[in-house]
């Protein structure tokens, strides 16, 4: 018998909570083709290594990797209003991080937030307030 994978959530960025201080986050649409659809939604798809970036005042994705290929880049849908606010924070020194990847209906949104890169200090931090968390449930 073949295990379902949960059909809310495709693909999930887990190392965006570790390596940055996460902002408010932003779902958005993406242009693909039928074939892109296809992988996403059969769980061929990985958010590691991949980013945000503003050209022309438009989102890019860069580095998705789809099935065993890398797609160059995929073009994001938001709002003029949303983009200047994104545009902002990266001015202000900020990362804009792919976190996850679902479907929504009939379309596959992507969530982004902007983000802070933590330090070694502060990822120690996370791990201790992790495992303390842990303790504490144990108990």
């Amino acid at each position: 018998m073949k295990k379902v994978k949960n059909p809310a959530t495709v693909v999930v960025n887990r190392r965006a909570h570790y390596d940055y201080q996460l902002g408010e986050k932003l779902e958005v649409g993406m242009v693909l083709t039928g074939a892109q659809v296809r992988l996403i939604r059969d769980h061929h798809a990985q958010l590691k290594g991949t980013y945000v970036t503003i050209r022309n005042h438009e989102l890019w994705l860069l580095g998705l990797t789809l099935g065993s290929d890398t797609v160059e880049r995929i073009k994001l849908l938001a709002t003029k209003k949303q983009i200047a606010s994104l545009e902002r924070e990266k001015q202000a020194g900020a990362t804009i991080v792919p976190v996850e990847l679902h479907p929504l209906k009939r379309h596959i949104k992507l969530i982004i937030a902007p983000g802070k890169g933590k330090k070694e200090f502060d990822k120690r931090q996370t791990i201790k307030g992790r495992d303390l968390d842990r303790e504490s449930k144990r108990y």
